[in-house]
């Protein structure tokens, strides 16, 4: 399951950046567009995991300890966005549609989605999708720009 969603989180930042066209540095704003594809591949997981399976408050844990963990990371990406001429409404709403999508992807095509729960559970918890491990370099960038 991990190299689907590492692949989910590569082409999320490919399409954002695709889609973020008349920013002045449209590549970087389609980078920091995938912090916001990441929040929803993880909170679109973790409520229908809960949903799936008999609604096990562990799910809603996970996503709100993983929001906990990365809401600076989130700010950090939206302000150096600004910055450099990007985040509209659209661009966010892209990016957290194409990472529920993929994140959606995903799940359907596992065989046993308990174990793909159970499964994406894990890595929530243990901080393997957390934006610093998942986009380390793109945070790394915008940390530069923002200590400009």
């Amino acid at each position: 399951m991990r190299p689907i969603l590492s692949a989910a989180i590569v082409l999320l930042a490919v399409i954002a950046t695709a889609q973020a066209q008349d920013a002045s540095d449209p590549e970087l704003v389609g980078e920091l567009m995938a912090f916001q594809g990441s929040k929803a591949i993880v909170s679109v997981m973790t409520t229908h995991c809960y949903e799936t399976t008999g609604l096990d408050p562990a799910y809603q844990t996970a996503n709100e300890n993983w929001y906990l963990r990365n809401v600076g990371f989130l700010d950090l990406a939206m302000r150096v966005v600004e910055r450099v001429g990007g985040g509209t409404q659209a661009e966010v709403a892209a990016a957290e549609t194409y990472g529920g999508s993929q994140i959606m992807t995903a799940y359907n095509k596992a065989e046993d989605k308990a174990v793909f729960c159970r499964g994406f559970l894990e890595q929530v918890n243990s901080g393997a999708l957390d934006i610093d491990k998942s986009l380390p370099a793109t945070l790394a960038k915008a940390q530069k720009i923002a200590a400009q």
